[in-house]
C-alpha cells in the first residue's frame, strides 16, 4: 500500500493535474454517475473530538472509490498535533482493496482550489487581468494558484481581516508565483478594480458589498459551508447573469449565502443556473458576453476527492516506474 505525503503529492501532481481531474469529477456527478452519500459525524465526546467519515464512488472511463476522513479534535494543538488531521484512503473499485492513502489536508486544499479554478476557466472573462482573493488562511494559497493557472493575471489584490497577516501573505505568494500582490486595508480597495474575486472565508456576513462589483466580473464563493455562513452577498446573486454551483444538493444544504435570499423570498430558485458539471457537459451556457457578472459557489463533495486521489496515486506509480 502506498502512503504520500504533502511533498509526494506536490512532486507528481499540479494545479492544471487537479483543475482537469475536478472537471471530469463534477462532469460525472452531474450525468448521475457518482455515489456520495452524506458524510458520518461520530461525536468523541470524552475527547472533545469528531470524527467524520466521506465515502464517494465515482462511475467513469476509470473508476474511483475512496473515503476521507477527518478529525476534529481541538485540544491536539496541546499535544503538538493537528487539530483538524485528515487522511484520504484510495480503494481498488474492482478489488475492494485498499491501494493507498494520502495526505486529506492538502488534497482538500487543492482540489478546493482546483475546482474554483476549473469554474474561474470556464466563467471568467479570457482578458482577466486583476484578482482579488478575501481571506488568507489554510486555503487560500491553493486558491491563489488557481486563479493564476487559469489566467494571466497581472496583480492580485490581498484583502484580510488582519492587515499585518495580508501583508506577509501577499510578500510570501509574490515571491512564490511571480506576480504581483497587493495587500490592502479594505474589502472596497478588494474588489472594485477586479476581474476575479475569491472570497474564502467563515464570514457569517457578506465579506463584500455588491456595488462594488464593476460589470464583466467573476466571483467564486469558496469559504462559507453552514446555513449561518454568507460570503456573498445577496444583491450581487440577484444582479448575476450567472450563478453556478458545484453541486446543487450540496450548496442548498449547505451554503447560507445561498440558501437565505431564496428563504427571505428575495430571489427565486431561477436565479441558480445549474452545475458546474452541467456546464462542462455541456447541457446549460455560462458566460454569454463581455459584461456579465458570473458566479460560482462550492461547498465541496467527496466526488472531488476520490477523482482527484484517484489520479494522484495513477500519477505517483506512473513516476515511481520511470
Amino acid at each position: 500500500m502506498i502512503n504520500l505525503t504533502k511533498q509526494d503529492v506536490k512532486d507528481c501532481f499540479t494545479m492544471r493535474n487537479a483543475i482537469e481531474a475536478d472537471k471530469e469529477a463534477l462532469a460525472h456527478y452531474s450525468k448521475g454517475q457518482a455515489i456520495v452519500p452524506l458524510r458520518t459525524n461520530i461525536d468523541i465526546a470524552t475527547r472533545q473530538g469528531q470524527a467524520l467519515f466521506m465515502p464517494g464512488y465515482v462511475e467513469g472511463e476509470k473508476d474511483a472509490l475512496g473515503i476521507k476522513i477527518v478529525s476534529v479534535y481541538p485540544d491536539n494543538v496541546h499535544k503538538g498535533l493537528p487539530s483538524v488531521p485528515a487522511t484520504m484512503i484510495v480503494m481498488n473499485p474492482e478489488t475492494g482493496m485498499v491501494s493507498g492513502m494520502i495526505d486529506g489536508t492538502y488534497l482538500t486544499q487543492l482540489r478546493t482550489g482546483a475546482v474554483q479554478g476549473a469554474a474561474t476557466e470556464l466563467l471568467s472573462r479570457p482578458d482577466a487581468k486583476i484578482g482579488a482573493l478575501i481571506g488568507t488562511g489554510g486555503q487560500a494559497e491553493c486558491q491563489l494558484e488557481a486563479m493564476l493557472t487559469v489566467r494571466d493575471l497581472e496583480e492580485v489584490l490581498i484583502f484580510d481581516l488582519d492587515f499585518s497577516r495580508a501583508s506577509a501573505f501577499a510578500e510570501e505568494m509574490a515571491l512564490k508565483f511571480g506576480v504581483r500582490m497587493v495587500p490592502v486595508e479594505t474589502s472596497e480597495a478588494c474588489v472594485t478594480d477586479a476581474d476575479i474575486i475569491t472570497s474564502v472565508t467563515t464570514s457569517k456576513r457578506p465579506t463584500f458589498e455588491a456595488r462594488h462589483i464593476k460589470r464583466g466580473a467573476h466571483i467564486n464563493g469558496v469559504g462559507a459551508y453552514t446555513k449561518d455562513m454568507c460570503e456573498i452577498p445577496k444583491e450581487i446573486i440577484k444582479d448575476a447573469n450567472v450563478v453556478i454551483f458545484d453541486t446543487t444538493d450540496g450548496v442548498m444544504q449547505e451554503a447560507g449565502d445561498f440558501i437565505q435570499p431564496l428563504e427571505e423570498g428575495f430571489i427565486n430558485e431561477n436565479q441558480y443556473n445549474g452545475e458546474l458539471g452541467q456546464l462542462i457537459n455541456g447541457e446549460i451556457k455560462g458566460r454569454q458576453s463581455e459584461d456579465e457578472i458570473t458566479v460560482f459557489k462550492t461547498v465541496g463533495s467527496a466526488v472531488l476527492d476520490v477523482v482527484t486521489a484517484s489520479k494522484i496515486l495513477e500519477a505517483y506509480q506512473k513516476k515511481s516506474k520511470n
